[in-house]
């Protein structure tokens, strides 16, 4: 262990801080003589309240966690793998050190007053601005209608109780992370409402020099969340998919080792939706996404995307 202290950077709101205690307290497990610090930073996407795709897309939620990094103010970033731009590469000199166990993947409804989606009658308002979440309610359920809802967690609830939204949309694994899972209505299957790709994967990042904290971070990593992010990724870069691509998969290491990789590609109204579903056995996960990117572009994923402005 080379440091004694590492510096640990992350977007200021209140489920990144959750992620960076997780990873302080699985540090602190693994190396107890190292202290960690937080070094806060708000970010254009945490500041920006209006379409993301006006303040470059993702790397909104990324830039600053990246500039901090890369200055030498902190030493290690903490980053929910979806939130990371995968049509382009790490900033230079940076590289993902490992990726933890992975969280739920699903999403989750929350209704005030406890009904399914099946049962959501016509109209009902759907808080979310994830045009995945859209595009998949608009094939499933077009008889309910999705009214745009950025901000963090506990920011949408607070709108939604504020009559802006009859339901929401959010994530499983960010509801358990701000330590409110009891709002949740129900969980989604991946089948109901498929996944962003990195979905429940926490990434650490660091510069590529910084050998001795690679090697102490490493023992973080669950080899089965490095494989599926590793496809998944790649999955997206073939197809260059941007922060207005309505695309979304998952991909899942079974117990025998086999890596599978799902994946859809949607027009934004729902109404066009390709699919694939392919298996690697044991082969190299980055293989397995180019494999599923390939298997859509066949099917016209290029037209699909290119065709949505960004």
């Amino acid at each position: 262990m080379s440091a004694d202290l590492i510096r640990i950077v992350s977007r200021d709101s209140p489920m990144a801080l959750a992620q960076v205690e997780r990873v302080r307290a699985e540090l602190a497990a693994l190396h107890p003589d190292t202290r960690t610090e937080v070094v806060p930073v708000r970010t254009t996407g945490d500041k920006w309240m209006g379409d993301l795709s006006a303040v470059e897309g993702k790397g909104a939620f990324t830039k600053e966690v990246d500039a901090a990094l890369l200055a030498g103010e902190a030493d290690l970033a903490v980053h929910c793998v979806k939130d990371i731009p995968a049509d382009r590469p790490l900033p230079a000199g940076t590289v993902f050190a490992t990726f933890l166990r992975r969280d739920d993947i699903r999403d989750a409804l929350i209704h005030p007053g406890g009904l399914c989606l099946d049962e959501l009658p016509a109209g009902t308002r759907i808080g979310t601005s994830s045009v995945r979440r859209a595009a998949q309610l608009a094939a499933s359920h077009p008889h309910l209608l999705c009214v745009p809802m950025r901000g963090n967690a506990n920011r949408r609830l607070e709108k939604l109780a504020a009559g802006e939204a009859d339901a929401l949309l959010l994530a499983a694994s960010g509801l358990e992370r701000i330590g409110r899972p009891d709002v949740i209505t129900e969980i989604l299957s991946p089948e109901v409402m498929c996944p962003p790709i990195g979905a429940g994967v926490l990434a650490l990042q660091c510069r590529e020099g910084d050998t001795g904290l690679i090697d102490a971070v490493s023992g973080l990593g669950d080899p089965a969340a490095h494989r599926e992010t590793t496809a998944e990724r790649m999955f997206l870069h073939v197809l260059q998919g941007h922060c207005n691509s309505p695309i979304a998969g998952y991909a899942q290491v079974e117990r025998n080792g086999d890596l599978s990789l799902r994946a859809k590609v949607f027009t934004p109204d729902g109404k066009t939706v390709l699919n694939a579903h392919e298996w690697a056995g044991a082969l190299d996960p980055a293989t397995l996404g180019t494999s599923v990117a390939v298997s859509l572009l066949r099917q016209g994923a290029r037209e699909l995307v290119d065709g949505i402005a960004h």
